[in-house]
């Protein structure tokens, strides 16, 4: 995977962290800031004053209306998730900055990401806690040239133990052989594992279907050339089938705004580029 995607896993939890400052938060995470690198905290710090948060989120916006709300309600769900599910283990592909591991003591997480990323992490959790938390294994790889089980067995992780596994923001940085690999290694998760993962609509990535987001089609797709892989929602049954797991509820602009943002009194747009799947395996293989 192309190393400047690395530089992707601050966003998200920087947008989590500056959520803080909200009188009602939609996401609540006590570790958002403290994890980030120094950069990610001084934007943070900056963000305390209502002027600076306000610059911060219209910058955003400009790459992709509904960006920022998006990814808060995005994280609201996985959140929902990881404190219901019955799993016995999670692993978080693709783990960035995450804090999971930090909030959910009383099950083994698993962190994979690129090792520059979780070389990072280890540092940040040794700042916040003088060690890694005993419970969160963090498994550096790269999902274009090494196997999941692989690595992920190396660090004590059982394949027969029902799973939540996370794949937050990552599917449309990888190439579809790179997908196809990660769903092979899933498609071994025992009956009852759980699957929360996002995918950028196939229909914006040709450039078909902008949604409002054409700064970001030039950067990401055509410029840098990083967003590579994507579905129509449509599909995602019959891909996910393919591989023993069943599509429970799929998640865009709709839902999120029913579910979090009118509850809430806010009113922010939700972009319909990126959608949430939750997925439940039915089947070995």
């Amino acid at each position: 995977m192309d190393a400047s995607v690395a530089g992707t896993a601050i966003g998200p939890m920087v947008i989590a962290a500056v959520e803080q400052y909200e009188d009602h938060p939609l996401v609540r995470d006590e570790f958002a800031a403290r994890i980030l690198p120094l950069s990610g905290r001084l934007a943070v710090a900056a963000a305390r004053w209502r002027p600076m948060r306000n610059a911060l989120v219209s910058a955003t916006e400009k790459r992709i209306p509904g960006l920022w709300a998006g990814m808060l309600c995005r994280k609201r769900y996985v959140d929902e998730r990881l404190t219901t599910t019955d799993a016995d283990a999670v692993v978080v592909l693709g783990a960035g900055f995450d804090t999971s591991g930090c909030r959910l003591r009383d099950k083994p997480v698993f962190e994979v990401d690129l090792p520059g990323t979780i070389a990072s992490k280890r540092e940040r959790l040794r700042a916040m806690f003088g060690e890694v938390p005993s419970n969160v294994s963090l498994v550096p790889i790269d999902f274009e040239a090494q196997g999941l089980e692989e690595a992920l067995g190396e660090r004590g992780y059982r394949r027969d133990v029902r799973t939540l596994f996370v794949w937050e923001a990552v599917t449309q940085y990888l190439t579809a052989d790179a997908v196809g690999a990660t769903f092979g290694f899933l498609a071994q998760a025992p009956a009852g594992s759980e699957l929360v993962f996002t995918f950028v609509r196939k229909d914006f990535l040709d450039g078909t279907a902008m949604f409002g987001g054409e700064a970001a089609y030039r950067e990401f797709v055509q410029n840098r050339q990083i967003w590579k892989f994507g579905l129509l929602p449509a599909e995602v049954a019959e891909f996910v089938a393919a591989f023993g797991w069943a599509e429970v509820e799929q998640l865009g602009p709709r839902e999120f705004t029913e579910r979090y943002l009118v509850p809430s009194g806010r009113v922010s747009p939700v972009s319909e580029i990126e959608r949430v799947v939750r997925c439940v395996k039915v089947a070995g293989r």
